[in-house]
This record gives structure tokens, sequence and C-alpha cells, in this order.
């Protein structure tokens, strides 16, 4: 299996909810940074991970893959239902880039075929909601408006293929950790300045017409995240590694998700190179990489071609 890393074009939270989640409008961009996810047949669940950031990475029932293949088996009534996972890493972990949710939906793809359960992508989107709200889409990738949790999925209309440069942060951070502080820096303003707390998350209706152009130089300037203020509160230097990537040129800049990657959309393919050598030569990430989008979601892969 193939399974590709996600940025988000827009992250708009609304105010924690009693239950402890931010309700979210998003839209999620699938781009060509990959894991590889294999799935075998096992007398008894095993989880093995090699690659980027692979320590940081559970080896076992923590780990969202893991959850997945258990929870297939729970759902398709499927008896004797162990596996021997294998993810190789290049998404960094904890990095805002859905890299476990992507090994996640992965491991549901392939236990469907293994086990020939037979469930659609819609029965296994019901399945996936469950494991991590990002799941559902690292299932069909491409771009998407995610609604909820993230986990209600609408196609965008959108088109042309855009070019970013990753910039990989030296640590990860966790997303409980950016969305508390999201809601105390949220709180001390609203209290600073006598206003009520953040409104219902609404869609940048300018950001989708903008996609709708295939235009990259459209969409640059339209790029948001409700989650940044915080992201750039625990990790102060982010704000060099946003400032880098606009000085050499990127129509636009953001940090994807809950962080700390920071993700820079570029005129071309060419340009997108440039930007990562520049950002990794510059000392202001650990490294960067080139990527593009939109593409599709996990993917089963023979003979080293997706299938």
């Amino acid at each position: 299996m193939r399974v590709p890393a996600k940025i988000n074009l827009q992250l708009a939270v609304g105010p924690v909810r009693g239950d402890g989640y931010h309700p979210l409008v998003t839209v999620f961009h699938a781009v060509s940074l990959f894991d590889e996810v294999t799935v075998r047949p096992a007398t008894e669940m095993a989880l093995a991970v090699t690659g980027e950031d692979a320590a940081a990475v559970p080896a076992d029932r923590l780990n969202l893959a893991w959850r997945a293949a258990r929870a297939l088996a729970q759902a398709a009534n499927v008896r004797d239902g162990a596996v021997g996972i294998e993810i190789r890493k290049r998404i960094p972990a904890a990095a805002g880039l859905a890299g476990g949710s992507a090994d996640a939906a992965a491991t549901l793809v392939a236990c469907n075929e293994i086990w020939q359960v037979g469930l659609s992508q819609r029965d296994l989107a019901e399945i996936a909601a469950d494991i991590g709200s990002d799941v559902p889409f690292s299932l069909v990738g491409g771009t998407a408006v995610g609604r909820g949790r993230g986990d209600e999925l609408t196609p965008a209309l959108a088109s042309g293929e855009y070019h970013w440069a990753l910039a990989f942060g030296r640590t990860g951070l966790s997303t409980a950790n950016v969305y508390a502080t999201c809601d105390r820096l949220r709180a001390a303003r609203a209290k600073a300045m006598g206003q009520p707390l953040a409104a219902e998350p609404e869609l940048s209706t300018e950001l989708m017409t903008a996609l709708r152009s295939g235009d990259p130089a459209r969409v640059g300037p339209l790029l948001t995240n409700d989650l940044q203020p915080a992201a750039l509160s625990l990790r102060p230097g982010l704000r060099r590694t946003l400032a880098a990537g606009r000085e050499h040129g990127a129509l636009g800049s953001i940090v994807s998700g809950s962080g700390p990657t920071c993700a820079f959309l570029a005129r071309d393919a060419a340009h997108a190179s440039d930007l990562a050598v520049a950002l990794t030569s510059s000392g202001v990430c650990r490294t960067a990489a080139r990527a593009s989008g939109p593409v599709p979601g996990a993917m089963v892969v023979r003979n080293g071609r997706p299938s």
C-alpha cells in the first residue's frame, strides 16, 4: 500500500465543545509524500516501523494502523484477524501531515483485500472515522472539504496541479497541546478585548473559487490556519521558517495542521525544488522536501505500481 500525507489549505477551528472536540471546517489536500504499508496474514498481531522518525512511532496497539486492523476485524466479524504490518515511513511523525492516519487508512484497505471482506469505501470510511478524524480523508485523498471533526467529507471542485516545498521541524508537536494552546490564546484575547470567543467555523468561498481556477498565484495568499498562532507560540522558531519561504518567493506559506511542518506553495516544480534547497541550506528547518498535489488516497501497489 502507498498512502499520502495531507496538508490543510484552510483550517478553521470553532470553540471547544462539551465533549472536548472542536468543530472544524478544513480543506484537505493530499500530496506526494508517501508512507508504504505492507500487510500480511499472521498468526498473531505484529507491527514494525522503519524509516523517517521510526523511533518516535509506537509499534504496538497504540499505533493507529494496529487499531485499524482490529477495528475492521471486529466490524466484519473476521475470526483470527491477526496480521503483520510493516510501515516504511517517509511522512514525519507528529508533523501536522496525518502520517499516523495515513498508515491506518492503508491498513484498512489492505485488510479489506486480504480478508476479502468486500466493504465499500463508504463502509471503510465509517470505521475510519472512529479511529481518527483524518483517517477518512487518507482513504480518498485528492482535495476535499472536511466538516465536523474533519471526518465529514465533500470532494472539492478544484483543478490544476500544485507544487509545494515542505519544511520539517526538528521536533514534533502534540496535536492536543496545540489545540489547548489555541483555546488559551483565544480566551486571553477575548478577555482582553471584551469580545466573545471564536465563532463557528466557515468555509472560505474565496479559497474555493481560487482552487477552481487552478491558479496557484490566486490560491497562495488565501491559505489560512487557525492553529498557526498556537503552533508559533509553542515553536517560535517557525516564524523564521515561514519568513524564509516568503523571502525565496513562495506564493503562500502556512503551518500545516497542528504543525510543525511548514508548507510553501510554489510557482511550479522547479520553484518547489529551489525552495526546498533554500530552506534546508538556510538552517530554518531540519530538512525540506518537494511534493505535488492533489494525489489519490490509499492505493494498492502491485509490482511497484499503484493499482
